[in-house]
């Protein structure tokens, strides 16, 4: 039997692989501990074969770009990191399992251009969060050695039931709009479910190294917008001419090249020699619409 220590107690991730390993219980115990206390760092981690670390400060819109905010960023997702890695190093743990993000990259995509993230694009995070999460890898891989095994994920924009953000944004625009502008770009999307199963995998096979799972198929804003209203029998019309509207307004809100803007991993940067992507992009899109209604 595996058994692993998820950091984050009531996070979204966190939960969500926690009950995701709980169909195997003969296989995997999944325990979880809140960080927001100092109770943490009395508790052994001795006796787990992995740390999962979900926990610290996501994506925030308000603060992801203030300065004033950055201290607080690299304390909890750097400095905290670091500690529980060192923590369960000393205390024999053989796997640490660090989420990171798309946004150690600092990239964004305007409407009507493609950007690809390749093994050879540069790490040049722009913002707290992805500065935040790039000190922290950086950290962790000097803490690497032959017993303590070091796996960074850098996931694209995670969704399912429950999840914040983005993906919640254009829910209710899909199950509202009657018309939405069709435009054919491409996205790097992972389901929560084919992040819980690469998670599995990782621990099953002591995996070390850094990792960007994504979805086996890219995603269009439009087809999934699309999916959303269908999946809640509601009908939307897609039109196209609106790329020309959409390129005026792109300098006046980041939210025009978030949606329509063309970013992805390349495929080959996603393979693993196992198969983790357990749901389509279409049963992933059903099942998130039907838990939430």
């Amino acid at each position: 039997m595996k058994r692993i220590l998820i950091t984050g107690a009531g996070s979204f991730i966190g939960s969500r692989v926690k009950a995701y390993l709980e169909q195997w219980p003969e296989d995997y115990q999944a325990d979880m501990v809140s960080l927001r206390t100092d109770a943490w760092r009395k508790q052994s981690f001795q006796g787990y074969d992995a740390i999962l670390h979900a926990a610290g400060i996501v994506h925030q819109n308000k603060s992801k770009d203030d300065p004033a905010q950055a201290e607080l960023y690299d304390r909890v997702n750097h400095d905290l990191s670091v500690e529980v890695a060192e923590k369960a190093k000393r205390e024999g743990v053989g796997q640490f399992l660090f989420l990171s993000t798309e946004a150690v990259y600092g990239l964004h995509a305007p409407v009507g251009k493609v950007i690809t993230i390749t093994k050879d694009t540069p790490v040049h995070p722009v913002d707290n969060y992805g500065i935040s999460k790039a000190r922290a890898e950086e950290a962790l891989k000097a803490l690497r050695d032959e017993s303590f095994k070091v796996a960074i994920l850098r996931p694209p924009m995670i969704y399912g039931k429950g999840c914040k953000g983005n993906y919640q944004t254009l829910a209710k625009l899909a199950k509202k709009l009657p018309v939405f502008p069709l435009i054919e770009n491409q996205r790097s999307m992972l389901y929560i479910d084919n992040l819980c199963e690469f998670i599995r995998l990782l621990v099953e096979d002591g995996a070390d190294g850094l990792y960007c799972p994504q979805n086996a198929e890219y995603v269009s804003t439009s087809d999934m917008v699309n999916r959303i209203a269908h999946a809640n029998g509601h009908g939307i019309l897609l039109v196209r001419g609106f790329g020309w509207a959409l390129k005026l307004l792109s300098p006046v809100t980041g939210m025009v090249d978030k949606a329509f803007g063309s970013l992805c991993y390349d495929r080959a940067l996603s393979d693993y020699p196992k198969n983790y992507c357990v749901k389509s992009f279409d049963e992933s899109i059903l099942e998130t619409e039907r838990a939430s209604q």
